[in-house]
């Protein structure tokens, strides 16, 4: 059995399509209850006879469910939707209103709840929604068990009176807990730019860095409903390090919609992806003797320059898929305790049981006032190898054994590279696209890998150009 409707990071899809709509909100919040009560009482439920439409059950065996949203104007509506099939199947509900990704999963972490929900599309348009299931830890749930909630997707659902208990607390535990990551006022006489990209940190990360001392220049911090990580957050940090340079900041920070995200810019402008600020980190940790197993997480998608600049500290990087949850699941067996991704998803163990944006930006200012080095210094610790990559909207994601022109394309040029560089192409799990990187010795060897790729790739598929 595959997913048919899980991607890399949960459901994702334009809000009031066939899949991210109220219906399937509901549906889907039902199986999620069926799949909690464990096999023997799923069977009286679901025992393959036609069932009728079912009454709410008493939430033994079930448990809390926390659900949170950022800040698109669909939120509210597929929360409510979900929170319907939930209670139909008999779980006790609980809206934390809108607030970041990490902190529902912390809420979730240290409550003791079954499960939590966030309605989310992280840095996907305004357009976009989606929904993402935490486990009783904090942590994303598995393919395994994606799979599996699928399976009672049929199941008849009769709807609840849409009652939504609500409960404050969990914003602010989640801002206590990331203030003390830092000392009382240790930013005290900084200027730092933050772009919240209209989302789900707008409250959060202002609150934390200004209670920390910092005098904050503001990006993307009036959310309408419709304008989240439009031309601004993590996806579009142009701004944000335009922001830097005409300010004096000392650094920058941008978010993504849900807050899972952090990308940073040093005090001259120039931008840090998720990489450079992984090497940062890991070097300083392994330097200091605190790097758990001498051990960094990442995905394939990671620039090899971090493997070299890690290994030089004495550690060693482990790789895993592209997406969080396979970085943590690897954290787990390898016994880390840091890990992440270049797109700016950073985990760190102990601190959140999930991509946190905010406890990953209050981390590198930590090494900013340990070493008293600026971020412009701090990067120097990883060479990036020449890199491209291209995001191309398909209309049809075919099979790969598929495309033979493609196929061929990556083996020559693999070849070509050898050890010395390497070629990632993949389908995108929450969107319609198909992504190529290439890295390489040379930059003019990348750029022309990358253009055979993507003229091999125009052969095989259908692509869709943005003018188009």
């Amino acid at each position: 059995m595959s997913r048919k409707y899980f991607g890399t990071d949960g459901v994702r899809g334009l809000y009031g399509g066939p899949v991210v709509n109220e219906k399937f909100a509901t549906q889907l919040g039902f199986a999620a209850t069926q799949w909690l009560r464990g096999p023997g009482e799923r069977r009286k439920i679901t025992d393959g006879t036609p069932q009728p439409a079912l009454e709410r059950r008493n939430t033994s065996g079930i448990g809390r469910v926390l659900l949170g949203r950022d800040t698109r104007a669909s939120g509210a509506p597929l929360e409510a939707a979900i929170a319907r099939g939930f209670r139909a199947g008999g779980a006790e509900v609980v809206s934390l209103g809108v607030l970041p990704t990490p902190a529902l999963a912390r809420a979730v972490w240290l409550s003791g709840a079954r499960m939590g929900v966030m309605i989310t599309a992280s840095h996907n348009p305004a357009a976009d929604n989606g929904i993402k299931f935490f486990g009783n830890r904090g942590l994303k749930l598995t393919d395994l068990q994606e799979e599996q909630i699928e399976g009672y997707l049929d199941a008849a659902v009769m709807l609840p009176e849409p009652w939504l208990e609500s409960r404050p607390g969990a914003v602010e535990d989640y801002l206590a807990a990331a203030r003390s990551l830092l000392p009382h006022h240790a930013l005290a006489g900084w200027r730092i730019a933050l772009d919240t990209a209209h989302g789900a940190t707008c409250v959060t990360s202002p609150v934390a860095l200004r209670t920390l001392g910092a005098e904050l220049v503001a990006v993307g911090d009036a959310p309408d409903g419709r304008n989240i990580n439009d031309g601004v957050g993590s996806e579009h940090p142009e701004l944000l390090a335009a922001k830097v340079r005409e300010s004096g900041a000392r650094v920058g920070i941008a978010h993504d919609g849900d807050g899972d995200r952090c990308l940073m810019c040093d005090e001259r402008g120039g931008i840090l992806d998720g990489d450079e600020l992984l090497a940062i980190l890991a070097v300083h940790a392994l330097t200091t003797g605190t790097l758990d197993k001498q051990v960094l997480v990442a995905t394939v998608q990671s620039n090899l320059g971090l493997d070299a600049a890690v290994a030089a500290a004495g550690g060693r990087v482990v790789r895993t898929p592209v997406g969080d949850r396979y970085v943590i699941e690897r954290m787990l067996a390898e016994g880390a305790t840091l890990g992440g991704e270049s797109s700016g998803h950073i985990l760190c163990a102990g601190v959140s049981p999930t991509g946190d944006g905010l406890v990953a930006a209050l981390r590198v200012l930590g090494v900013m006032l340990a070493t008293g080095r600026p971020l412009s210094e701090l990067r120097r610790v990883m060479a990036k190898f020449p890199q491209r990559s291209r995001a191309l909207t398909v209309r049809e994601k075919r099979p790969f054994e598929a495309l033979a022109t493609l196929t061929a394309a990556v083996h020559a040029l693999e070849r070509e590279l050898g050890t010395r560089g390497r070629v990632l192409v993949r389908y995108s799990g929450t969107e319609p696209k198909l992504r190529l990187l290439v890295e390489g010795p040379t930059e003019d060897q990348v750029r022309a890998g990358l253009s055979d790729l993507e003229a091999a790739a125009r052969v095989d598929l259908d692509i869709v150009d943005p003018a188009g």
